[in-house]
């Protein structure tokens, strides 16, 4: 047996039987969650097209006699019945009411079961939902109810495979109202498959939320900071962004330069230049972009990947100015708002009044 366990053949063959074990484990898994996701659509249906007939207590005695009978089964609580009841409702949307998920619970219940015939079964949604677990399903109940923004997080999720808590996120942060919103002129400047992707790389604005910067600081110590919180960062930058360097260098005719933060995007192919403005956005940043650009393209693109792409993020910009200043530059850019969290030094908080303090004193003046 311990000369088996050495023959190099027999290790290499283990090796690739371990492999095949737990893809089949994912896929047995995947098949387990679709059935599931299933049996809780058609639950739910049940649970609609009975409830009125057996009274208000119905979901508390299916939830104590399913228990009761599969007591190893998990997903029999009142709560998740009524998780199952909505799902259902989820998924039917009326053509009279367009975009808008119909989930919202009627003041009667008949008149609500009534509703139900008028409602059109979305199959795009159900295949598309049964790709996620069941946690994230509740989480989108929950949280979303038009029919776009559920489909564009249910792909985002199954795309980028997305955990319950990164999606809550995502959704928190408003992912899907920022996508795609910043001003840019690639219109102009790329062809036009990779205009559409770069475009909805881009948000407006980015939200650092993981971000708590005490003033005074400059645009240094939100590089330094954001590299710290490099996972988050390329969280909120999107998928396929692959950091390159912060502050890198450049040699131009002599001179050097420094980029803020220079990443490489997988899927669009090309090198991104990412700098940061603690200001208002100035015409003449777009400028200097324009030529970190140019830079770039020169001396670090390979023949193989695509134009340079810049990323110009301020803390506030007035969009008519933007689209001025980006109008005859013929380099591929985007710029964007950015924000985080500011909180007062130490030796300010002091001197400050409290809430408590200015409620008193309006009080007072009464």
């Amino acid at each position: 047996m311990n000369k088996l366990r050495l023959n190099s053949d027999y290790k290499e063959w283990l090796i690739q039987l371990k492999s095949k074990i737990r893809s089949t484990q994912i896929k047995a898994s995947k098949t387990v969650s679709l059935f599931l996701i299933e049996f809780y659509y058609d639950l739910g249906k049940m649970i609609i097209e009975k409830e009125t007939t057996w009274g208000s207590h119905f979901l508390e005695n299916l939830s104590i006699d399913l228990k009761k009978e599969f007591p190893e089964m998990q997903g029999f609580s009142v709560t998740n019945l009524k998780y199952c009841r909505l799902f259902f409702k989820y998924l039917q949307i009326s053509p009279q009411v367009g975009d808008e998920l119909q989930i919202s619970k009627s003041p009667q219940l008949g008149d609500e079961i009534a509703s139900i015939k008028s409602l059109k079964f979305d199959i795009e949604i159900y295949n598309l939902i049964k790709q996620i677990p069941w946690g994230h399903i509740k989480h989108l109940i929950g949280k979303i109810k038009n029919q776009k923004e559920a489909i564009f997080y249910i792909k985002e999720t199954i795309e980028n495979g997305w955990s319950r808590d990164v999606l809550a996120l995502q959704i928190k942060s408003n992912l899907y109202q920022r996508r795609g919103k910043a001003i840019t002129n690639f219109d102009k400047t790329l062809p036009p498959i990779q205009s559409d992707l770069a475009k909805q790389t881009l948000k407006d604005p980015y939200t650092f939320d993981f971000l708590t910067m005490t003033k005074p600081y400059n645009e240094r110590d939100i590089e330094k900071k954001l590299i710290e919180n490099i996972t988050k960062f390329l969280l909120e930058l999107g998928k396929g962004f692959a950091f390159i360097g912060q502050q890198y260098h450049l040699e131009v005719d002599g001179d050097d330069y420094y980029i803020d933060l220079l990443f490489y995007h997988i899927k669009l192919k090309c090198y991104t230049v990412i700098e940061l403005k603690n200001t208002k956005f100035k015409p003449e940043y777009a400028g200097k972009l324009n030529f970190y650009l140019s830079a770039v393209d020169s001396l670090v693109k390979g023949n193989d990947d695509k134009p340079t792409i810049g990323i110009l993020l301020c803390r506030d910009k007035k969009n008519i100015a933007v689209e001025f200043a980006l109008r005859d530059l013929n380099k591929p850019m985007g710029i964007s708002e950015f924000n985080f969290t500011e909180i007062l030094p130490e030796n300010l908080k002091g001197s400050l009044p409290t809430i408590e303090e200015i409620e008193a004193d309006l009080n007072e003046q009464k």
